[in-house]
């Protein structure tokens, strides 16, 4: 199968835990199925660089982390079982700001 192309964007703070990388496009194997759970865990071993506990937590993404995916809060489309589709993009936003 051909490679799963997504776009994964951060932002609000979210990038300064990826390298401060805002957008990256990937491709991953299209021969395995690719959930939002699946995403977070090659994201955790891949491309997070710092406090990998301000962005998951057991899991799943911490609370104060929004995901969209193609502008849709992922709430509504299954979280961590919504499974990725070719050309998706992923936006991670963060609400956490310290004071």
């Amino acid at each position: 199968m051909p490679d799963l192309k997504i776009i994964l964007e951060f932002s609000a703070g979210a990038e300064l835990l990826f390298g401060n990388i805002k957008r990256r496009e990937l491709a991953l194997d299209g021969d395995q199925k690719w959930t939002i759970a699946n995403l977070l865990k090659w994201m955790h071993a891949n491309i997070l660089t710092e406090r990998p506990e301000l962005f998951i937590q057991e899991s799943t993404v911490r609370p104060g982390i929004l995901v969209l995916i193609n502008d849709t809060d992922w709430e509504l489309l299954g979280e961590l079982d919504y499974e990725l589709q070719q050309n998706d993009n992923v936006l991670f936003i963060s609400t956490l700001h310290g004071g």
